[in-house]
């Protein structure tokens, strides 16, 4: 009886808590969790479509609402701090997005995607602000640099050279360095408040993939993102709310890309600027040629 006892209290024995029993638990319950869909991020979500509008798309119209005497053109404009603003708030959502998420890349590379994306604003920070101040000097935004006339009269002429490497640095490569699937169909659907943000996101993205120049980028990423969904369906892993509404978002900004690009596909000023195949007019340089111009 005493050897039986003994047997009862040691770890792993018949009808006692062991190791193995605990360990199989422990790994159920991870299984459960990793699993289970993540729920719709409401407040991260509708975080970033404010800051977006308010930060990024409102940044202009804040420079010319706010007097000039506010923000001399040696100092940093209201336009710069939104700016500012802008870089810190919004890899911070992001990593706050990537900490909710069940599954999550390598550490490694998200540091070096957020590291990445920070670079490239702060470019377009510099680029944005020089361009702001070239404007009041009658910078005019829908000509390419070399047809300007402020620019045409610079000497030296190598001074030229240097406005276009600081457009290349603002249009180009500033522009460019800028897990959420569940195996229950049920679960892959939007929430009533993501159906009301997606409006103004869709919106927002047109804006930053027309006026930021970055199309070419935009279009791989959506097929990579659409490649990647047919592919996880094919295991039967879905899309969670998550997922779905930046798919959506996605899908919607490339509708508004198109119909932007067939309104505007016969304008002779914005197609000399933006020859080639590729034509996708910034609204800004609309703006200021059939709208500021009226003015």
């Amino acid at each position: 009886m005493e050897a039986a006892a003994r047997r009862r209290q040691l770890p792993g024995a018949a009808g006692g808590p062991g190791p193995s029993f605990l360990q199989a638990r422990h790994a159920s319950t991870k299984a459960d969790d990793v699993d289970r869909p993540a729920p719709f991020h409401l407040d991260l979500w509708a975080y970033f479509t404010l800051q977006n509008w308010v930060l990024d798309f409102g940044r202009p119209i804040a420079m010319l609402a706010f007097p000039l005497e506010w923000f001399p053109l040696n100092k940093p404009s209201v336009g710069d701090y939104f700016h500012m603003a802008y870089n810190v708030i919004t890899p911070f959502l992001l990593l706050k997005l990537i900490e909710r998420s069940p599954r999550t890349l390598p550490r490694s590379l998200i540091y070096i995607s957020i590291i990445t994306f920070i670079m490239g604003a702060s470019i377009h920070l510099v680029g944005d602000s020089v361009n702001h101040r070239l404007l009041f000097s009658g910078y005019q935004h829908h000509l390419s640099v070399r047809e300007n006339p402020i620019i045409k009269n610079l000497k030296p002429e190598t001074l030229i050279d240097s406005f276009e490497l600081l457009y290349y640095y603002d249009e180009y490569l500033g522009h460019s360095m800028c897990g959420c699937f569940t195996a229950c169909r049920a679960h892959s659907s939007l929430p009533g408040p993501a159906l009301l943000l997606l409006g103004p996101s869709s919106l927002y993205y047109w804006y930053l993939v027309t006026e930021g120049q970055i199309f070419i980028l935009f279009i791989f990423t959506f097929f990579a993102m659409l490649a990647l969904v047919l592919h996880q369906q094919r295991k039967r892993l879905f899309l969670d709310s998550n997922g779905l509404f930046l798919f959506y978002s996605f899908g919607l900004t490339l509708t508004l890309v198109a119909l932007w690009v067939a309104w505007l596909w016969n304008d002779p000023v914005l197609r000399k600027k933006y020859p080639g195949v590729i034509y996708v007019p910034e609204p800004w340089a609309f703006y200021t040629l059939h709208v500021g111009s009226q003015h």
